[in-house]
């Protein structure tokens, strides 16, 4: 999973990284797993823009992905390897045993033709699932959940993965990809492996219209709006600004927004490194 680099043929070109999708098995996604993805261009239904810097952006379709895997006692073969529009991560298409076709995110490394298993007694193995209480301390894992049976709710970004790094009583320590440390119930599930595309953070668009694309309009800096539109608007010249904060005030950079009374507080070990 590498990238590729261009030749400053034009400006556009001058920054461009993207990937070489040199893993990519297929262009045509699997029909039946398929469901329509409907844009808003961030309005709500009275066409009033409720969030800014959204709109435009190819057509997409949406993958069905399985984030719960709980098709147990029945083996799965992996069929392709695909691109998916609306994550970072790759996604595999796999068929089970009994002829369905499920899309699961894809491990790094994992092969077309693999052979994957879901449940308790199943190896520790890279596409694997299985609780937390079966997985060998030190392992790297993805795709975990943060209560039983409610579907892989971290580590699923390209390239993410967590180490289980020690497991008491009916808990498991999970050291996450922020640096931050928490505990979470043995009972839960996670995915062996790193998740695909590791190299997806050294990619550039190189030019405006790819993230237009994507669709993402242009972005506005605080400080260079008028003071009726923004905290942070106002001044002569570039003597603007003030201390960082939100459209609504909300002072930011270093500025703790976590609720102190929140009920999973006692699962932290460590916060996340700054």
């Amino acid at each position: 999973m590498a990238v590729k680099k261009f030749k400053p043929t034009t400006p556009g070109q001058r920054n461009k990284v993207i990937s070489t999708f040199a893993e990519i098995t297929t262009d045509k996604p699997h029909k039946s797993l398929l469901e329509p993805l409907h844009r808003t261009g961030g309005r709500n239904n009275t066409g009033q823009l409720t969030m800014r810097y959204i709109g435009g952006g190819h057509k997409r379709m949406y993958r069905v992905i399985d984030f719960l895997r709980n098709k147990d006692n029945c083996t799965a073969t992996v069929r392709t390897i695909e691109y998916d529009p609306n994550r970072s991560a790759r996604i595999a298409l796999v068929q089970y045993e009994d002829g369905e076709y499920r899309y699961i995110i894809a491990p790094d490394k994992i092969q077309v033709g693999q052979v994957i298993a879901s449940g308790k007694g199943v190896a520790p193995e890279i596409g694997n699932c299985l609780p937390l209480s079966e997985i060998p301390v030190g392992t790297q894992v993805h795709n975990i959940e943060l209560r039983p049976g409610q579907g892989a709710a971290m580590a699923r970004s390209a390239g993410t993965y967590a180490q289980l790094a020690a497991r008491e009583g009916n808990y498991a320590v999970l050291r996450l990809p922020s640096g931050e440390t928490r505990m979470v119930t043995v009972s839960c599930r996670a995915t062996v492996g790193i998740v695909s595309n590791g190299d997806h953070n050294l990619e550039s668009d190189g030019k405006a219209g790819r993230p237009r694309h994507l669709g993402r309009r242009p972005h506005n800096r605080g400080v260079v709006m008028n003071p009726h539109d923004h905290p942070m608007g106002g001044g002569e010249g570039r003597a603007s600004g003030g201390h960082p904060r939100s459209r609504k005030g909300l002072p930011a950079k270093g500025y703790k927004t976590r609720n102190p009374k929140a009920t999973s507080n006692k699962f932290i070990i460590e916060r996340r490194k700054k």
